[in-house]
């Protein structure tokens, strides 16, 4: 009997890469084939976005192309996956009959079964949110590599004004340790070395006994060379012991992404934000004296409902205050089924831009006057392999999540950590030379960077 091949292509954040890896194991379980071409597949899955519109708008683009190769090869199945599925499963099933199947974030397991309904002809639906999944008994599928992503929660329950989250993959839930942890050594006796630990809002993670802080120690001394990320981090949520946590390993990379979202105080109240400009101010303040080196990334959203030029130039001001090591940086979109869809989206879309580009202008000025400062200093890097642009050239990250490029050499292979000395620098890479390799993480702990 012929195995069926199965296509996946992911939009969106990290945890959605993570999601698809779990589709993956699942489906190979089951007795599935995974392939990277379309045209080898029997089943194609797009896992998606809905965090903003524009998003949305590239998945149907997608799914018409999929459209017109399913026009030539009928027993083509088509499915959805994640955020989209639910939301918009009517649209995408009866009314534009753009797929056979819909799959929400919480209905993976039955995925091979809901499959095997569209190969019958009937469509597959399976959409249902649940307060339990965590998927912490599936081992994903994931080929060689030095980064890895875990989902160690799922779901949210901040309910932000402008966020679907919270709709799309339903409240929050945990992980255990220990089954975090074992993915961990399992990834480190494949030779990985970087693991991202991910959530909605991660730092709320809570598997009944253990905190977030907790679970980073745990996750630290598992292999004590292999590099810890986390992301994302509501302010409300970021503890002393957190912190702490973080100080004390030296593999627990000493970067957070902290989402702002705006630096007005009525804005955040607009969002339900939770915490004032003056409380986040002081939490990356302590962040900075118990976390030597700590470097920050940053959510900023412009444009939301009444968000006055005033309200602007508060944003601007936080950044210039905080300095971020770097952002990212959208326009307000509107999303059905969010308490902000119901305020007038009363921001012209010029007036969004023009804010928008003024954001990215300080940004980029930021960026690039922060590496100015690393100049002829040391930083220890994690080796990636080729650069982009040239063979000529290695890649690779420091602890603080900016990319380094040296001069290749045939000595330095991917998946070592080397010192370099950094020679110049752009708002978005370092530029450097190699200097030393590294044995230990630990062995470096009083290195600059």
């Amino acid at each position: 009997m012929k195995k069926n091949n199965v296509y996946i292509e992911t939009y969106g954040c990290q945890m959605n890469v993570a999601d698809s890896e779990i589709v993956m194991g699942i489906l190979q379980n089951c007795g599935y084939g995974i392939t990277k071409s379309v045209d080898e597949a029997d089943v194609v899955l797009i896992n998606t976005c809905s965090i903003r519109e524009n998003a949305e708008q590239r998945i149907y683009g997608r799914l018409g192309n999929f459209k017109t190769i399913k026009n030539s090869n009928p027993n083509l199945i088509v499915g959805i996956l994640g955020c989209m599925a639910e939301r918009l499963k009517k649209d995408l099933i009866e009314d534009k009959k753009l797929v056979d199947l819909v799959v929400g974030p919480d209905e993976y397991r039955r995925l091979p079964d809901l499959i095997e309904v569209a190969f019958q002809g009937e469509k597959g639906i399976g959409v249902r949110l649940s307060r339990t999944e965590t998927y912490d008994d599936i081992i994903p599928y994931r080929g060689d590599g030095l980064q890895a992503w875990i989902s160690v929660m799922r779901g949210c329950d901040k309910f932000c004004t402008f966020c679907v989250v919270p709709f799309t993959r339903g409240r929050e839930r945990s992980k255990p340790l220990d089954s975090v942890t074992n993915e961990i050594r399992k990834l480190s006796e494949r030779g990985f070395k970087e693991v991202t630990l991910l959530g909605q809002n991660v730092n709320s993670y809570r598997d009944g006994i253990n905190d977030f802080a907790d679970l980073l120690a745990a996750s630290a001394v598992v292999d004590g060379n292999m590099r810890i990320r986390f992301t994302t981090s509501h302010p409300q949520d970021l503890s002393d012991k957190l912190l702490y946590t973080i100080a004390e390993h030296p593999n627990l990379c000493n970067y957070i992404h902290l989402p702002v979202q705006s630096g007005s105080n009525r804005i955040l109240e607009l969002m339900n934000r939770t915490y004032t400009i003056e409380q986040y101010l002081k939490l990356i303040d302590k962040a900075k004296k118990i976390i030597p080196g700590v470097s920050f990334s940053t959510d900023i959203i412009t444009g939301f409902p009444t968000e006055t030029r005033e309200d602007h130039l508060m944003t601007l001001e936080i950044m210039k205050q905080v300095r971020y090591d770097g952002a990212y940086m959208f326009k307000y979109s509107a999303r059905e089924g969010t308490k902000a869809y119901k305020m007038e989206d009363d921001v012209p879309d010029e007036v969004k831009t023009e804010r928008l580009q003024e954001i990215i202008e300080l940004q980029k000025q930021i960026s690039f006057e922060i590496n100015q400062q690393l100049i002829s200093k040391e930083e220890i890097v994690l080796i990636e392999g080729y650069s982009r642009k040239s063979k000529s050239f290695l890649s690779g990250r420091t602890d603080n999540n900016k990319v380094l490029i040296i001069p290749f050499e045939k000595t330095i292979k991917e998946g070592k950590y080397i010192k370099a000395k950094v020679t110049r620098a752009t708002h978005a890479t370092l530029f450097g030379e190699f200097t030393a390799f590294i044995n230990s993480l630990d062995e470096n702990l009083g290195m600059t960077g």
